[in-house]
Formats: C-alpha cells, sequence, structure tokens
C-alpha cells in the first residue's frame, strides 16, 4: 500500500474545516472588538428580548420554486411579510453546511441531516453563502433574526477526519480516536466489503479497554440498533498514513459511525480551535446573530476502570460550552443548547454556557398530560425546575421540531434512578417511574393506538404534533378526518401553543406546525428507515407560501406531507384558521411582555386535567395567570393566589372583564374541553 497523493493532501487540506478555522482567527488578532460585550454569563433575557418567537425551519423539508434553492426561498420577501405577521421574530435554519463525508476524493451525502459537518461552505443543495448573507439582510429589514448552527460534538467523515486518519500533523488529535497496535488487530471486527469501518460489539470494546486502549463502554448507546450500532465505538480498516505506516484506528461516536467524536482535551487543542472558528464564520461572515449549540453535553470522556465510562455530564462539557458560548458572547451573539440530560446536568451547563436551553424538561411531560388528561407528570417536572433553579425565561418552549419525541426521560435514568418520587398517590424510584411514563406514552403514540406514529430506536417517538393530538383523540385512520375533528385538533393544537408561548421564554414552532402536517407513510422514506431512523415519516415536505403549488417533493427529495392547515396566504386569509389565531395569541404574548415574565407559581389544583402558572408581569404590568385544560370535559375551580393585589381580572385574549379578584385571592377558574386562558390582575392595560 502506498503512502497518500501529496496533491490529495493539499486538497483535503483546502477542505478542511480546521486549517480553515486557523486562517480566519487571524483576522481576529489583537482587535478592540472582542471586549466590547459582556461574556462570562449567560444572558437568557437578553437573547429572548432580541426575538422572543422563533420559527424553526428544516431545510431538507422546503418546497421552493422550480430552479430556485431553499436559502432563496427562506429569503423571499413575501415568506417573511407573512412570518412577521404572525409574530414570528427570528428563524433558527437548521444546519445548512456542507455535511456528509470524503471517500476517494469524492463527497459523500450526509448521514444525519446535515449534522454530520464537514465545511463551512453551504451546502450547494440547500443554495450559496451569498444567499444566506442576502436571507439575514431580509430578515432584519422585518425586524428579525437568523439563527444558525454549531456542532461541537462530532463532525462527519470529511477533509479533517481523512487527515486524521492519514496521521497527518495534529489532526488525530481533533478525534477521540487510538492507534491500536497491530498485536491487537485480532480483536478488531473484519471490516464489511465495501465499508471503511465497522461498529464494534461489547466484547471488543471492553477487550480493548482491558488492554488500556480506549475508556471502554458509555453507559447509554444513542441510536442503539442490533447488528447496526451496539456500541459508540467503531474500528476503521487498515489506513496508510502519510508517514508511509499502516493503521488501525478505532474511534468514539456517540450518534452515527459517521459522525467521529471530537476531542475537546488535546494538546493541540484542534477541537476548540475548529469549532470556535465555525460559530465565527456564521456570524461574521453569514451574518447570523445566534447559534445553536447541538449535542453540546457530550465534550468530555474518562475511564472509569470497574465501570462505564464516565461521559454525560462531563465537568469537560461545562468548560467546553463556556468556551464556546463566551466566544460568541464576545462576538456580540447568543447560543442555545439542544440539551437532553437531566435537569441538574443541564441547570449546571447553563452557568456561563449557553444563553438559552432547549425545553426537553416539559416536552414530553405536556404531551403526557394531553394524552392521559392529568397534568400530574407536568406539573411534577415544573416542580423539579424550580428545584433545580432553572428559570422558564431560560428555556425555548417548542412544538415539533426535527427530532423524534424523546421519551429517554434521562433525569430518571442516570443520577436519579434511586431517587423517590411521588407520582399518582405512590412513591417510585425513579427507574420505576421512568418506565411506567414510558410504557404510557408509547402506547398511547404508537401501535394499534396510533399506527401512523413509529418507534424511533430506544429514544422516543416519530411523530408530528398533529399525529400526537390525533393519537389523544383515538384517531387511527389519519385519510379519514372529519371536519369536526380537524377543528378540534386545531384547539388543541392551539392549547399546545398556549402552555408554550403563555410563560416566560422563547416559543419557538416549526413549518409543519404551521402547515399542520401528519406524518409521511413509511413505505413514502423507505430508503431513509431502512437502518431504523425512523424519524423521516415527520419531516415531510412544506411550501408555506405556495411558491409551488405542484410539487409532490421538498428540493432535497422529501415527499410533501399531507396538511390540515394549508399554506400561510390561505390561512391568513381565513379569521379562523390557525395562523390567524396564533398570531392574535402571539399579539397578545408580546404586548404584555410575558416573554420576560417572572414565574412565581404553580399552584396546586384538584382537577387533575388543570394546569395553572402564575407571572409576575414586567414594568410593573401585573400579575398574569395561565390557566390550561388538558381534558375535553369543562371544568371549573377555585385557586389561591397569594400576595396578590385585589382588583379587576382582565381576559387577556378577549380585553374584557373576567371578574374580580377579592381580598382572599381566591381566584375562581372556569374552562371548556381543551380551553387556555390568559388572565392579568392589576397593573396598567396596554392595548394591542
Amino acid at each position: 500500500m502506498d503512502k497518500p497523493d501529496p496533491q490529495y493532501i493539499d486538497w483535503l487540506l483546502e477542505q478542511s474545516m480546521l486549517a480553515n478555522a486557523r486562517k480566519l482567527a487571524a483576522r481576529y488578532a489583537g482587535k478592540g472588538r472582542f471586549w466590547r460585550n459582556p461574556y462570562a454569563e449567560a444572558r437568557p433575557r437578553a437573547a429572548s428580548a432580541l426575538a422572543s418567537v422563533w420559527f424553526t425551519a428544516y431545510p431538507a423539508a422546503i418546497v421552493t420554486r422550480e430552479g430556485e434553492s431553499v436559502l432563496a426561498t427562506l429569503g423571499d420577501p413575501e415568506l417573511w411579510r407573512c412570518l412577521a405577521s404572525i409574530g414570528v421574530q427570528g428563524v433558527h435554519t437548521g444546519p445548512m453546511k456542507e455535511a456528509g463525508g470524503i471517500r476517494d476524493g469524492v463527497k459523500t451525502p450526509t448521514v444525519d441531516g446535515n449534522f454530520d459537518r464537514i465545511s463551512f461552505e453551504i451546502d450547494p443543495h440547500y443554495g450559496t453563502s451569498d444567499e444566506f448573507v442576502a436571507m439575514s439582510r431580509v430578515a432584519a429589514a422585518y425586524n428579525s433574526i437568523v439563527i444558525d448552527d454549531i456542532i461541537p460534538a462530532h463532525t462527519g467523515k470529511g477533509a479533517d477526519f481523512r487527515l486524521a486518519e492519514m496521521f497527518y500533523g495534529d489532526y488525530p488529535g481533533l478525534y477521540h480516536m487510538v492507534e491500536i497496535p497491530e498485536e491487537d488487530w485480532h480483536l478488531l471486527p473484519e471490516i464489511p466489503e465495501g465499508r471503511r469501518a465497522a461498529n464494534m460489539s461489547p466484547d471488543c470494546v471492553d477487550a480493548l479497554k482491558a488492554k488500556g486502549h480506549i475508556v471502554g463502554q458509555l453507559r447509554r448507546v444513542i441510536f442503539f440498533e442490533p447488528g447496526v450500532k451496539e456500541t459508540d465505538w467503531s474500528a476503521t480498516d487498515v489506513i496508510v498514513g502519510v508517514d508511509g505506516i499502516a493503521r488501525r484506528w478505532v474511534y468514539l461516536h456517540y450518534f452515527k459511525e459517521g459522525q467521529p467524536s471530537l476531542n475537546w482535551l488535546d494538546p493541540s487543542f484542534a477541537a476548540p480551535q475548529m469549532i470556535v472558528g465555525d460559530a465565527l464564520h456564521s456570524l461574521d461572515v453569514l451574518g447570523a446573530r445566534g447559534l445553536r449549540l447541538d449535542a453540546n453535553g457530550f465534550l468530555g470522556v474518562e475511564v472509569r476502570h470497574e465501570e462505564t465510562a464516565w461521559s454525560e455530564g462531563h465537568p469537560l462539557s461545562l468548560v467546553g460550552n463556556q468556551i464556546i458560548a463566551g466566544m460568541v458572547r464576545k462576538a456580540g451573539g447568543f447560543t442555545f443548547q439542544e440539551l437532553n440530560l437531566t435537569v441538574d446536568d443541564i441547570a449546571e451547563m447553563s452557568k456561563g454556557g449557553a444563553d438559552l436551553s432547549y425545553d426537553f424538561i416539559t416536552r414530553p411531560a405536556y404531551q403526557h398530560a394531553l394524552l392521559t388528561g392529568n397534568t400530574e407528570f407536568l406539573r411534577m417536572m415544573l416542580g423539579i425546575m424550580d428545584d433545580f433553579d432553572i428559570d422558564p425565561a431560560s428555556l425555548i418552549h417548542a412544538l415539533q421540531n426535527h427530532d423524534e419525541l424523546t421519551l429517554e426521560l434521562v433525569h430518571f435514568w442516570t443520577k436519579h434512578a434511586s431517587d423517590t418520587f411521588t407520582f399518582e398517590g405512590q412513591a417510585w424510584p425513579g427507574a420505576l417511574l421512568r418506565e411506567h411514563l414510558r410504557d404510557i406514552l408509547y402506547n398511547k403514540l404508537t401501535g394499534d393506538a396510533a399506527p401512523y406514529n413509529l418507534r424511533f430506536v430506544a429514544n422516543g417517538v416519530a411523530c408530528t404534533t398533529i399525529s400526537v393530538i390525533t393519537a389523544a383523540l383515538g384517531i387511527r385512520d389519519l385519510d379519514a378526518i372529519t371536519p369536526e375533528q380537524k377543528e378540534l385538533i386545531q384547539r388543541i393544537h392551539l392549547l399546545l401553543v398556549m402552555y408554550n408561548a403563555f410563560q416566560p421564554g422563547v416559543f419557538a414552532l416549526s413549518g409543519w406546525d404551521i402547515v399542520g402536517a401528519l406524518p409521511l407513510p413509511a413505505d413514502a422514506v423507505g430508503d431513509l428507515v431502512a437502518e431504523g431512523d425512523t424519524r423521516w415519516i415527520e419531516r415531510g415536505g412544506y411550501d408555506l407560501i405556495d411558491v409551488n403549488p405542484g410539487a409532490q417533493h421538498s428540493s432535497a427529495g422529501l415527499p410533501k406531507a399531507q396538511t390540515l392547515y394549508g399554506s400561510l396566504p390561505q390561512q391568513l386569509e381565513d379569521p379562523n384558521s390557525f395562523a390567524n389565531q396564533l398570531k392574535h395569541l402571539l399579539a397578545v404574548r408580546q404586548s404584555y411582555g410575558l416573554y420576560a415574565a417572572r414565574q412565581i407559581a404553580v399552584p396546586d389544583v384538584q382537577n387533575p386535567a388543570l394546569l395553572v402558572m402564575v407571572h409576575e408581569l414586567p414594568d410593573g404590568r401585573g400579575i398574569q395567570v395561565t390557566a390550561l385544560n388538558f381534558g375535553p370535559e369543562p371544568l371549573e375551580e377555585t385557586i389561591v393566589l397569594d400576595h396578590v393585589e385585589t382588583g379587576p381580572v382582565l381576559d387577556m385574549l378577549t380585553g374584557g372583564i373576567y371578574g374580580d379578584l377579592p381580598e382572599d385571592g381566591h381566584l375562581f377558574i372556569r374552562l371548556s374541553g381543551y380551553e387556555g386562558q390568559s388572565l392579568r390582575i392589576a397593573g396598567n392595560v396596554p392595548s394591542i
């Protein structure tokens, strides 16, 4: 086997994210610009003040005009006119930079929806860097911002990984990859024909740990699939380096085989250099104002000799996030994390780290409330948040996103598996409570109850917001939804909007929510779900402004989803549409500054379907009460508001007087089935 061709190495260096990050860094040396902004502490309320309602796009799902790019569609002034009219203040684009891999000088497709980044350049399937900049400018013209992505935990198998495999410079230090001595190659798996790597069995990982080569198995295997991914480690084939030596490597990948994990504590410090360079490129070249830190809780891994390796909640993740988030704040931007860990780990990661966190804490809990008509678990999670001093204003409260409805319930699985929780009138150890809740959710969301939703490996359920609602209503056939059922689905959808939007923090909704998308039939995306990634059924194509009504697929080839609501222009002509009622809710939220409020109570309730959240509005505007009925039957209940001044109670949604709060603080709540209310006591009434 010959050494790699020097011209191939030069070409890889041109593609390399690390090499380009080092070039970019030279622009900033000695500049005063990085001393103008505070950076040491997270600033969630500053971030939400900049944009508190986000549209979360998914590039692969967007339908475009013939010959037009996704970025040109996202930069269409007509789209922004519609989005701004309903109250959107920012767009999170989703990952748009090149992803996938490089094999023998040829670029290969993404294996995880562009979350396997290999370049700072925009993926040509989505457009160009110039079009991204133009989109940022159009958004700014509508008083909105663009939020981009960086992925600090891993890359794809692009130029950087190929250079690392070939032992070029300090590139092996980018990754959790270890050279295995030839005398131990017999411990490694054989590589199937046509492949370059193979997943390692648990026994193989244990053997290499015993030899002192690697840290061993991790506590959980994300995307576990028998015969596909049984551990978080894979082995390469024999690769000849630039020095002429043949090597076999093993490398860590928390996610898929094509997503090698970065090493944040290597003497080269190559990984921090590369990720910070990616962040500054998004902010200063593309014009983004914020960045998502994806999978940012997996930056540290450490050997534990008698048990599985220490990975989640590792202090190195805290340090790495503080470096990234601090650098972004120094540059005038903000970050948010999409982090599914224990509540205490999320709280710890937020200290000096990302400014905002995705609300994985209550997302499965509010779905549980809808599916069962009982808010006890949801109130429990809100209470646990309070126990760990997580301010709801630091969270992004969202409807559907590109991922599954995660049912890992990590808080009850790892650190708190043996802790006691009271639920349904009895004491549960965390591990048993987790299994009990998961059984309920799986039984109601999948199988005979809702055959259109699919389990996603061991993590959760692939579904849309609409198909969660239809499961809650006992609808088994999505092709037979009646007009009356559609009206009820929309009513419940708006209830879920109110849960997420009528509390402090950022509210986010997807294009699938806006059009009311149903999941795709599995056979429509058969190639994509063949290895168990069922999430593709929830990622159907959508056309927000009718740019291509006849299209059957998105520009990336995803089948167009069946929808209940239609496009934004169609909805905005109908005063009873989802979009117009959403517009009213968000106008009320913005007018009273509810996104900037302070949550002061989540009262106990008698009716299991009732959830009440009490907030102090900013600027002395009074007390706000969000009351939600997660059940089909009307309810009446009196709650006690302690230390609240008496006075008239305003119905914020209608502008009318709801009643009076007596001196004893007893507030009478009356709700129809699946109804939400927003009430205000005292303070000056702003105009809407």
